[in-house]
């Protein structure tokens, strides 16, 4: 079965879409079944591969949308990536990583791995919704706890936190925490 009529309008709603949607969402706006949707989506994926092809289908976390083919961010980041905000300084970058790597993470935590207090770059990760409070950390105060958000893995270009580029030993020990 080609399913043309199923894939152009799953390929319509994922254009509209402005954060990718899980298959259940795509299932009840199309009224296509979950299985259908999850046909189509491999579907499409195929389509796509052809180099005459300009997008794909990105995943992140459970939810599929459309993006440029990786391939192509390359050419297309200095004017498509520059969306909300400037670029990030060296600091905060570094306390980004130190927070994607080590989460959850108080911001004790952040200070101690990288030697100064991180407040000010903290206060800017959240106004971009890079990072978010996600908890208070079992112990004396509660400190609330960071993590990185679907806003960081639509930046980076990641499905989940596990495709972070992996660590050599010596920056593995870095992001370790005491205790």
């Amino acid at each position: 079965m080609e399913l043309t009529q199923e894939k152009a309008l799953i390929e319509a709603i994922l254009y509209l879409e402005s954060e990718p949607v899980d298959e259940r969402r795509l299932a009840g706006v199309s009224g296509l079944s979950r299985e259908v949707v999850r046909r189509v989506i491999e579907a499409l994926e195929e389509d796509y591969r052809s180099e005459a092809r300009g997008i794909e289908i990105t995943r992140l976390e459970d939810g599929v949308g459309l993006g440029p083919k990786r391939a192509l961010w390359e050419k297309l980041k200095d004017h498509y990536g520059k969306r909300r905000d400037a670029k990030l300084s060296k600091a905060a970058l570094e306390t980004l990583s130190i927070i994607a790597y080590a989460q959850p993470i108080t911001r004790p935590e952040v200070e101690n791995l990288r030697g100064v207090a991180p407040d000010n770059m903290i206060r800017l990760l959240l106004s971009r919704g890079l990072i978010k409070e996600i908890g208070r950390k079992d112990a004396p105060g509660r400190p609330v706890q960071y993590g990185t958000t679907r806003e960081f893995l639509k930046q980076f270009h990641l499905e989940s936190i596990a495709d972070l580029p992996k660590l050599d030993e010596v920056e593995e020990e870095r992001f370790k925490l005491d205790g």
